[in-house]
C-alpha cells in the first residue's frame, strides 16, 4: 500500500508531504519505507492568508482558507508524487493532518476542541484516491487533549530492543514521546514540552520586517547574548508547571506571546533583537530539558532522537545537548528517517491505522477515556474497496 502523510505544522512554513509504502494489517507486522519526500514551502501570500484568517476569525475568512489549503494540500501530493517518479495511479490513500487553525485544550469540565483545516474533499477530487483527515477530534471528543498523536507512531516504529528512548520533534511546538523497549507491557508516555520553533520564528520575522522567517541554522541566535532574567520569567509560565496529559499551541506560545516580551524589554537596535532571538533559543531549550528532569528521565531512557525543524538548528540541539548531558542527543537520521519527514510519515501511518480498523492514540499520552480509530474518511474517486469498519 502506497499512503501520502501531509503535516502542515504549527511553524505555517509550509506543507511537508511523504511517499510511505507500507506493508501488513497489525503493528507486529507493519513495514514500511519512504518512498519520497518534498517540503513545499508557503509563498508570503499564503502564510499571509493563514495568518490573516486566523486573526480575523471570520466564517469567510476561515471557509475560503479551507477551501484554499485543500488546493495546496493536493498540490503537494501532485509534487511529490512527480518529484519521486511515482505514478498517481500507485497511490493508494492520503493521511493529512491539515492545518491547525486553534487548538483548546480540555477544560476543567473536560471539554476541549480543535479545528485543522484543508478540505479533504479538495484532496480526493484532485488526487482521485481516499483521504484520511481530521485526526485529532476523535481522540478530543474521548476526554483527551487531541494531542500529541505521534507517540503511537513513535511506539510502533522507533522501539529499541532492549531500553526505552527518547522522540522529541520540534516544530513550532515541542512533544516528547517515551517510548518503551521491545516486549515490555508499558504504554508510551507523551506530552507537549512547550515552545519549539514557533517563539523563534516569530521573533526573527518581526526582527526583520518579515525578510526573514526563521532562523537558519541558529545563526541568529548564535550571534545574541542571553538574557538570563527574562528566561527565568518566561519558564515561570503556568504551562511549564502543569503534569501531563498536557499540550499546548500557538494560542499559547506564538506571535501574541513575542509581541507582549517585546512590550516588556522594548529592543531598539540589531542587537537588542539578536538578544531576544538568543533568549528565546534558550527558552525552548530549556523546556525541552526540564519536562525531561522532571517526567522523562526518571523513566529511563538510554538517548534522545529529535526530529522535526528545530533538529536543523546546531544552536538549539547543542543547547538541548548540553542541558541533558550525558545523554546522547542525535537527530532523526540515527534512526534511519530524515528529521523533517518524520510527522508527516506519521500521518501516512496513522492514515495506514485508520484503514485497517486500528486504534491509534495513546490514552496515557493525551488523556482519552480509552483507545480509539483516528480520523474521518473521505472517498476518493476511483472505485475501490472501502475499509471494513466504514461499511454498513
Amino acid at each position: 500500500m502506497l499512503i501520502a502523510g501531509l503535516m502542515s505544522g504549527t511553524s505555517l512554513d509550509g506543507v511537508d508531504a511523504a511517499l510511505v509504502e507500507v506493508e501488513g494489517d497489525t503493528p507486529e507486522t507493519l513495514r514500511w519505507e519512504l518512498a519520497g519526500f518534498r517540503s513545499v514551502p508557503f509563498t508570503e501570500q499564503q502564510r499571509a492568508m493563514i495568518h490573516g484568517a486566523i486573526l480575523a476569525g471570520t466564517a469567510d475568512a476561515l471557509c475560503t482558507l479551507n477551501a484554499e489549503l485543500g488546493e495546496w494540500l493536493a498540490a503537494a501530493v501532485l509534487c511529490v508524487c512527480e518529484e519521486s517518479g511515482v505514478e498517481l495511479e500507485r497511490l493508494d490513500a492520503v493521511g493529512s493532518h491539515g492545518q491547525t487553525v486553534w487548538h483548546r485544550p480540555p477544560d476543567d469540565n473536560g471539554r476541549g476542541s480543535t479545528l485543522q483545516l484543508g478540505d479533504p474533499a479538495t484532496i480526493a477530487e484532485r488526487t482521485g484516491v481516499p483521504v484520511i483527515a481530521d485526526f485529532r477530534s476523535r481522540d478530543m471528543a474521548a476526554g483527551g487533549h487531541g494531542a500529541p498523536l505521534v507517540p503511537w507512531v513513535d511506539q510502533v516504529l522507533f522501539r529499541l530492543p532492549d531500553a526505552a528512548r527518547a522522540m522529541q520533534n520540534i516544530g513550532g511546538i515541542g512533544n516528547v514521546t517515551w517510548v518503551p523497549p521491545l516486549g515490555s507491557e508499558q504504554s508510551a508516555f507523551a506530552f507537549d514540552t512547550g515552545p519549539g520553533n514557533a517563539l523563534i520564528d516569530a521573533a526573527v520575522e518581526l526582527a526583520t520586517s518579515g525578510r526573514m522567517v526563521f532562523d537558519r541554522g541558529g545563526q541568529l541566535a548564535a550571534r545574541g547574548e542571553l538574557d538570563e532574567a527574562l528566561v527565568t520569567e518566561l519558564l515561570a509560565h503556568p504551562f511549564f508547571l502543569l503534569e501531563p496529559p498536557k499540550s499546548t499551541g500557538r494560542e499559547t506560545f506564538g506571535r501574541p506571546f513575542v509581541e507582549r516580551v517585546i512590550g516588556i524589554i522594548q529592543p531598539e537596535g540589531d542587537q537588542d533583537w539578536l538578544d531576544l532571538i538568543a533568549t528565546l533559543t534558550e527558552l525552548s531549550a530549556r523546556s525541552v530539558a526540564d519536562a525531561y528532569r522532571r517526567w522523562i528521565v526518571p523513566r529511563g531512557i538510554a538517548e534522545v532522537v529529535v526530529t522535526g525543524g528545530g533538529a536543523l538548528n546546531p544552536t538549539l540541539m547543542g543547547r538541548i545537548a548540553a542541558l541533558l548531558d550525558p545523554l546522547p542527543v542525535r537527530d532523526g537520521t540515527s534512526v534511519g528517517i530524515d528529521p523533517e519527514a518524520k510527522e508527516a510519515v506519521a500521518f501516512a501511518i496513522l492514515a495506514w491505522a485508520h484503514l485497517c480498523g486500528i486504534p491509534a492514540n495513546v490514552p496515557a499520552a493525551t488523556g482519552a477515556q480509552g483507545p480509539r480509530i483516528l480520523g474521518s474518511y473521505t472517498p476518493g474517486r476511483r472505485l475501490g474497496r472501502v475499509p471494513l469498519h466504514h461499511r454498513s
